[in-house]
């Protein structure tokens, strides 16, 4: 079965992001009542207002910053911030406003974390752990690469192949797990 929601909402920092969305939704999603509100998760008052304004039943919270070599040294603090604070944010509005279900996606980089991106969601994940809620389920899911997906990188590769390479990988020993978008959404 197919979710067909009433009303979709999108809450997004990025404005090139959101107007992407909008563009693209508006293509394939024309029966769909949708409200785009530019919006930052750490901005507790702005995330309260879109709660109140729009009483979500179900939220799905994906805002993060996912790539590991920006968000180690100079951008670490930036990464916990955004994923961690950003989601307890988000995680204490859904509550107070009576939302049904909060959706966390998180990582695969989360379940043994080795660097600060990792580290941040885990933070993410246990804050969300840490709150009892009555009316709210907070449950969380883990993707590891979605093919075709913002940050994606099988457009680097693709590049680096077309070039003639090197395809330059995080570490030698990794071991990269890929899944579809059709596979994410399942």
């Amino acid at each position: 079965a197919r979710f067909s929601p009433a009303r979709l909402v999108l809450f997004e920092a990025n404005e090139l992001a959101l107007y992407s969305a909008e563009q693209e939704f508006h293509e394939h999603l024309r029966d769909v009542p949708i409200d785009y509100l530019i919006g930052d998760v750490k901005d507790p008052l702005r995330v309260a207002q879109a709660m109140q304004a729009f009483r979500p039943s179900a939220l799905f919270h994906a805002a993060a910053y996912k790539h590991v070599p920006l968000m180690e040294d100079a951008n670490g603090w930036e990464a916990v911030r955004n994923n961690a604070l950003g989601t307890w944010r988000v995680a204490q509005a859904a509550i107070a406003n009576g939302v049904e279900k909060l959706v966390l996606v998180s990582t695969d980089k989360a379940v043994n974390p080795t660097n600060i991106m990792g580290a941040s969601k885990r933070l993410a994940e246990l804050l969300c752990q840490s709150l009892g809620a009555e009316r709210t389920r907070i449950v969380m899911v883990r993707f590891g690469n979605v093919l075709g997906s913002t940050g994606s990188v099988i457009p680097k590769f693709r590049e680096q192949i077309a070039r003639g390479g090197p395809v330059t990988v995080t570490h030698p020993e990794i071991t990269r797990y890929f899944m579809s978008i059709a596979e994410a959404a399942q």
